[in-house]
C-alpha cells in the first residue's frame, strides 16, 4: 500500500468518526425539536415518524397556557444571581488560596464541589424552612451557588496559578495593596478565565434541577422545572416537554456558538503552564 493511499485512508478514517459522533450529538437535538411540532399522536406513532406537517400548537400551551416567560424571566434571574454572586466571592478566594497557598480551603471547595448534592437537601430545606427562604429568589441563587461557586473558584484557581508571582511583587513595591494588585493586574491578565468562568457557571445554573425542584415554587419556578409539569402520573406530552426543553436549550446553544472560542481559549490557557 502506498502513503499517499494510507493518508486517504486515514482522512477517510477521520470523517467517519467525525460524522458518527456529529449524528449522535445532532440527532438528539434534531428529535427533540421535530417531537415538539407533532402532536401527541403523531409523538406515539410506531414506526416513527420524520416527515411531519409541524404544529405550533405544543409552544402556543408552554407560551400561552403556561406563561413560559415568567419562567424564562426565573431562570434568568437566578442564573445571572448565582454567577454574579459566585465571581465576586470566587475571584478573591481563589486569589487568596492561590497567593497564600491555601491547600487545605482547596480541597474542601473541591469537596464540595464533587459532594452529591443530594446530601445536603435536608439540612438546607430546614435552615431554608427556618429562615423562609423557601420560593424566594435569594434563596434559590444561594442553592445554585452550591455547585456553581466552587467551579468558579477551581477555574481561576488554575488561572491564578499560572500568572508569575513576580507580577505581584512588583505591585506591591509599587504600593499597591492586595485588592490593588488583584483588580489593576491580576484581572485584566485573566480575562480568558473570567468568561470562561462565568459562561460555565451560567449553563450549570441555567440546566440546574435539582436545588430549583426543592426549593423554588410558583414564584421562582424556574424553566427545568416548568418542564417537568408535562410529566403526569399516566402519560407524558411528549409534544410539550419537547417544546419546553428546546426552549431550555436554545438559548445556551445559542450562548456556546456565540462564544464558543472565548471558552475554548479560556480551558486552553488555564491548562498550560507558564
Amino acid at each position: 500500500m502506498t502513503l499517499s493511499a494510507t493518508k486517504r485512508i486515514k482522512a477517510l478514517l477521520i470523517w467517519m468518526t467525525i460524522i458518527i459522533m456529529l449524528v449522535a450529538f445532532l440527532f438528539p437535538i434534531y428529535w427533540m425539536v421535530l417531537s415538539s411540532v407533532k402532536t401527541q399522536i403523531e409523538n406515539l406513532a410506531y414506526p416513527p415518524r420524520f416527515l411531519v406537517k409541524p404544529t405550533t400548537k405544543n409552544y402556543q400551551v408552554i407560551f400561552v397556557r403556561e406563561n413560559y416567560l415568567r419562567y424564562i424571566k426565573n431562570s434568568v434571574i437566578v442564573a445571572l444571581g448565582s454567577v454574579i454572586f459566585s465571581l465576586l466571592l470566587g475571584i478573591p478566594a481563589a486569589y487568596s488560596i492561590v497567593h497564600y497557598k491555601q491547600k487545605r480551603v482547596a480541597l474542601f471547595l473541591l469537596l464540595g464541589r464533587i459532594l452529591p448534592g443530594v446530601s445536603v437537601l435536608i439540612p438546607w430545606f430546614v435552615v431554608y424552612a427556618r429562615l423562609k427562604l423557601i420560593d424566594t429568589y435569594i434563596g434559590v441563587v444561594m442553592a445554585h451557588m452550591i455547585q456553581v461557586f466552587p467551579l468558579v473558584t477551581w477555574l481561576m484557581i488554575t488561572y491564578f496559578s499560572e500568572i508569575p508571582a513576580s507580577l505581584h511583587d512588583q505591585g506591591m513595591i509599587d504600593g499597591c495593596s492586595i485588592y490593588g494588585i488583584l483588580q489593576k493586574i491580576i484581572l485584566p491578565l485573566s480575562t480568558p478565565g473570567l468568561a470562561t468562568a462565568a459562561i460555565l457557571a451560567f449553563i450549570f445554573s441555567w440546566n440546574n434541577f435539582m436545588f430549583s425542584l426543592v426549593f423554588a415554587q410558583s414564584r421562582t419556578m424556574t424553566l427545568p422545572i416548568a418542564a417537568y409539569k408535562f410529566i403526569g402520573y399516566g402519560e407524558i406530552d411528549w409534544g410539550g416537554i419537547t417544546a419546553a426543553a428546546t426552549v431550555i436549550t436554545l438559548p445556551v446553544m445559542v450562548l456556546g456558538l456565540v462564544i464558543q472560542r472565548w471558552v475554548v481559549q479560556g480551558l486552553t490557557l488555564g491548562a498550560l503552564k507558564g
